[in-house]
């Protein structure tokens, strides 16, 4: 069994989108070929809602999707299909853009925002697919518990403990707490892209600390295994196999040339963006 080793860190910074959300920027333009099929990972951790109240009104996405997932806080959402909802703690939004979507989502005042929003890259054969939706309730996250630690499985499978099946990318989302100077270890399958998000605390990987709204990417391997430092640690852990695929990124659409990414552009300028 060979133990994956770091192989890049990226320290999220400060960053404002929407209509004036404050946010941390871990993963980016920047970091698409690295981390494929992961395009980007904003992270929310705010006491004050006038950071995040203004929330992201009414915006296009195609080709990809959005899982959001909230530690703490509230999100309403509601899209030009017709779907209204709220995103609650210990809650995950799984949200398939697809051939073409609007939607808005806008953070509630509470007295913690603290989660975060993943894009995953649609493969080329599915960029065009229907625009859909899954929830994952709380109450639909299995959680294994081991020896100073939890392990969520939002998706994919940790020891036997199965998630949710996404509809498309089958990507593992793990959710883990770890008490102080506890570790703990995650199979991998070999050959995808596997990396750690540090939502609260430091942790130590090897002989190395890693601060908290950093990303950590492994390179291959059958296992991870990470330890809390001297506070207790929160991590999202994620694993899915690359699409190796060019990649067109332009504002909220991702496809895999440019002509493509003119074409929704265009769509959206005469008002055929949205399959009727």
């Amino acid at each position: 069994m060979k133990e994956r080793k770091v192989v890049q860190t990226v320290q999220g910074i400060n960053a404002v989108d929407g209509a004036g959300v404050h946010l941390t920027r871990v993963l980016g333009h920047s970091t698409v070929k690295a981390f494929d099929p992961f395009l980007m990972l904003d992270s929310f951790d705010s006491e004050n809602p006038q950071d995040y109240i203004k929330g992201f009104p009414m915006h296009p996405h195609r080709g990809i999707e959005t899982v959001t997932y909230l530690v703490q806080g509230r999100i309403e959402h509601q899209d030009s299909l017709g779907n209204k909802g709220v995103i609650e703690p210990g809650c995950s939004q799984w949200m398939t853009g697809g051939s073409g979507i609007l939607h808005q989502e806008m953070p509630q005042a509470e007295k913690r925002m603290l989660g975060f929003q993943l894009w995953l890259n649609l493969p080329k054969s599915e960029k065009m697919t229907e625009p859909k939706y899954f929830e994952i309730r709380k109450e639909d996250i299995p959680i294994f518990k081991g020896d100073g630690y939890t392990v969520g499985v939002v998706s994919g499978v940790y020891h036997d403990v199965e998630g949710a099946r996404p509809h498309h990318i089958q990507a593992m989302i793990l959710d883990l707490t770890v008490e102080s100077g506890k570790t703990v270890i995650i199979p991998t399958k070999k050959g995808e892209t596997v990396f750690a998000f540090i939502i609260e605390g430091d942790g130590q990987i090897g002989n190395v600390r890693y601060k908290e709204k950093s990303a950590v990417l492994f390179d291959d391997g059958d296992y991870i295994e990470v330890q809390a430092a001297d506070t207790p640690l929160r991590f999202a852990a994620f694993s899915a196999p690359a699409l190796n695929e060019p990649v067109a990124w332009g504002g909220p659409i991702v496809m895999n040339t440019e002509e493509e990414l003119k074409q929704a552009f265009a769509d959206l300028e005469e008002g055929t963006f949205i399959k009727k």
